[in-house]
């Protein structure tokens, strides 16, 4: 079985912060994983794995779940 090798440790924390940002505008939008990922076209076993930062979304799937939760990309990815 296949394994990524683990990210450098400033690489996982910034995706554990758009993970953690992901989750709060979810919630404040009062959405649900569900909702979010069936809107963006993805598997809710994939966002939900996103939403915990133990996946990179591809560029385009970040942006159609910022769309699909009705906010600006830049909203995940500001420094």
């Amino acid at each position: 079985m296949y394994h990524e090798p683990m990210p450098p440790d400033r690489v996982r924390a910034r995706r554990l912060q758009i993970a953690d940002q992901l989750r709060a505008v979810r919630i404040h939008a009062r959405l649900t994983q569900e909702t979010v990922s069936l809107r963006a076209g993805i598997g809710l076993d994939t966002y939900n794995r996103i939403e915990q930062g133990h996946a990179s979304p591809q560029l385009d799937t970040l942006i159609k779940i910022a769309e699909a939760i009705g906010v600006p990309l830049e909203r995940f990815v500001r420094g």
